[in-house]
């Protein structure tokens, strides 16, 4: 897939703003705070209805305006697409593609498919589970949205859960209350678990053979994904829902005690071992950048393979961060086959051959030149 044209009104520190890329490569250069990520995260954000820096959407309203408008023009496999994004202070969002009024951010999800490669995603190694979870539930919504309606409402259920607990704490006859909620937890808590080990499963020997490439063969990634549900990947959606609420069972005196879910795919983890040793405490520096961007390389032949096109690649300056082995074996992975947007603050990190076939920005203070 491709993009051909991107206009924001209002839209962080962009009053107006028109861009035409390049079908292969574009490079935005720049100092830092000049405008060059917010022109990623336009993207990013009409690929998945979020942003990648802030949870917060008015965030992305420029400061003292009222509302932003998103329009983004491309080639995916359904054909030519037009997806326009409006939000204001309120919240209020109006969505629209090829004209017709959506009514929800999973209605246009697969639209425009998207990979970002940032310095923050080192901590997906590294960082807390919390990030690890939101990377994998972020991709499998691009690839199914089904998962995306799933999530939500797992995560509505587990509020109202949660909020029940509480209650319980005060006044234990609402704990007759309990067996309708658990039963909505483990439904839709399985089906997240069962999408999960059907993504990982593809997902997992991508990584490990793109590792290989990038250490040329010396060492060796695995991937375990952690739960406090399922221990084993071949399980039928039923007998996972059926172990759920085993789970929930068996940890009924202490969820009632703490006033919390403990069971669920809201406590998942993915875990990373380089050569059989924990890459999150005992890898380099090095290591722990080789396992981020060969699970980045993976993500883009997942997608390929899921939805038979190719996402587009948001390096957020990330050149910098790598050094040249790396740097070089990321830019031919993707050269010619998959639409990049790099930002860097030094182009001359980039080989000339790159820069002949590509659209680069100068940019100074939201000021871009051609």
């Amino acid at each position: 897939m491709l993009i051909d044209k991107i206009a924001l009104l209002n839209f962080r520190n962009y009053q107006t703003l028109t861009l035409s890329f390049h079908d292969k490569l574009n490079l935005f250069v720049g100092d830092n705070a000049q405008g060059k990520t917010n022109i990623l995260e336009a993207i990013y954000y009409s690929g998945t209805g979020r942003s990648h820096r802030t949870n917060k959407d008015a965030d992305l309203i420029k400061w003292n305006e009222n509302y932003f408008i998103l329009k983004i023009s491309g080639e995916n496999l359904h054909g030519r697409f037009v997806l326009e994004i409006g939000l204001n202070r309120e919240g209020k969002k109006k969505i629209k593609l090829n004209g017709v009024q959506k009514k929800r951010t999973g209605d246009i999800l697969g639209t425009v498919k998207v990979i970002l490669f940032s310095p923050e995603d080192l901590t997906l190694v590294k960082g807390s589970p919390v990030v690890r979870r939101k990377f994998i539930d972020t991709e499998i919504s691009q690839i199914s949205p089904g998962y995306y309606y799933n999530l939500l409402k797992y995560q509505r259920i587990l509020v109202q859960r949660n909020a029940l607990l509480k209650d319980i704490k005060m006044n234990k006859n609402l704990a007759d209350n309990l067996p309708v909620w658990d039963r909505q937890l483990a439904l839709f808590g399985a089906k997240l678990i069962y999408k999960k080990l059907d993504v990982l499963k593809k997902l997992t020997p991508l990584t490990r053979l793109m590792h290989r490439k990038i250490t040329n063969g010396k060492e060796e990634l695995e991937t375990r994904y952690i739960s406090n549900v399922v221990d084993k990947d071949n399980l039928s959606l039923e007998e996972i829902e059926k172990l759920f609420l085993e789970k929930i069972a068996a940890n009924r005196d202490e969820e009632l005690d703490r006033g919390i879910t403990i069971i669920g795919p809201h406590r998942d983890d993915l875990v990373f071992y380089i050569n059989g040793k924990e890459v999150k405490h005992y890898g380099s520096q090095g290591q722990q950048r080789s396992c981020s961007l060969s699970i980045k390389l993976a993500e883009l032949e997942l997608v390929k393979g899921e939805t038979g096109e190719y996402p587009l690649l948001l390096l957020d300056d990330v050149m910098s961060e790598l050094d040249e082995d790396r740097r070089q074996y990321l830019l031919e992975s993707v050269q010619s086959k998959i639409q990049t947007f790099i930002t860097t603050t030094d182009a001359s990190l980039l080989a000339e051959n790159l820069k002949k076939n590509a659209s680069l920005f100068t940019i100074r203070e939201g000021i871009i030149q051609f």
